[in-house]
């Protein structure tokens, strides 16, 4: 009986262990400081939600769009990844995007999972009929309080995979037509840094890596898409040159459905002028 106690108690602590893991929203903040900050943009805030893989966090989302709402957001960026490609499930996605419009503006840009299920005209069409502000290679501006900053999205890689990753993220943006304008890009793959930092980009929101989707304490993420083992770009903010890239660990799961010390998370980013 002792044994079958012991055995249960295990059982029981080993699926909370999971649960937590992979249900438990964290809500992660940073600053981010420039010069280029127009004064209108200091204090603004901006929620980041990516990689949700058709997650689901509490009935119709209800968890997650508590933590957003608590968040206050000025702006939303989905940074790819919403749905996946594995369980395609389109509507779990949509749920979240119809409370999220109700809060601020949201933009959207194409992860590799959108990419690969092949479905991007639905997927970007019930987006763009909720009020959503899709960005394929293209950039827009956000005012605010009389001022204006840039938001530009670029696709996703593997539109083009005969291509090298960092050359498409030149040829991105250029597309793009980026101004002088201090500048906020969404664009899912983080291990590209070199070539978004080699354009000067003010901002970049980045995704994809899901936080090395195992951590091990006092070490860091186990592995991530286009890093491999031990990768160096799996969560925070990094800054090479002029430019500083905010990286989520995201929210969902895809081929490997478990997070181990990697709390799912929505990131919230205030503005601050230098």
């Amino acid at each position: 009986m002792k044994k079958l106690i012991v055995l249960l108690a295990f059982v029981l602590f080993a699926w909370g262990f999971v649960w937590v893991n992979n249900n438990w929203i964290q809500t992660t903040e940073y600053k981010v400081a420039s010069e280029r900050v127009p004064q209108g943009f200091e204090g603004a805030k901006i929620v980041q939600i990516s990689d949700l893989h058709n997650a689901t966090f509490g009935k119709n989302q209800s968890s997650l769009i508590k933590k957003v709402e608590a968040a206050n957001p000025d702006v939303i960026f989905l940074t790819g990844d919403l749905i996946d490609s594995n369980r395609y499930d389109l509507q779990t996605s949509l749920t979240l995007v119809d409370a999220l419009v109700k809060m601020s503006e949201v933009y959207f840009v194409l992860g590799n999972h959108e990419v690969a299920i092949n479905e991007i005209d639905e997927i970007t069409e019930a987006l763009e009929a909720r009020g959503v502000k899709v960005l394929m290679n293209e950039a827009t501006e956000w005012e605010r309080n009389g001022e204006t900053i840039q938001v530009a999205g670029i696709n996703d890689p593997l539109m083009n995979p005969e291509m090298h990753e960092d050359e498409l993220v030149h040829e991105a943006l250029a597309e793009t037509k980026l101004t002088d304008s201090f500048t906020l890009l969404l664009a899912h793959r983080p291990e590209v840094f070199n070539a978004y930092a080699e354009e000067n980009v003010d901002v970049v929101f980045s995704g994809h890596a899901h936080g090395g989707q195992m951590r091990i304490p006092g070490i860091g993420g186990l592995w991530a898409p286009g890093q491999g083992w031990f990768p160096e770009l799996t969560k925070g903010v990094f800054e090479k040159n002029n430019t500083q890239l905010v990286l989520s660990r995201g929210l969902g799961n895809s081929e490997f459905p478990l997070r181990i010390f990697n709390l799912p998370e929505i990131v919230v980013v205030t503005l601050e002028k230098e």
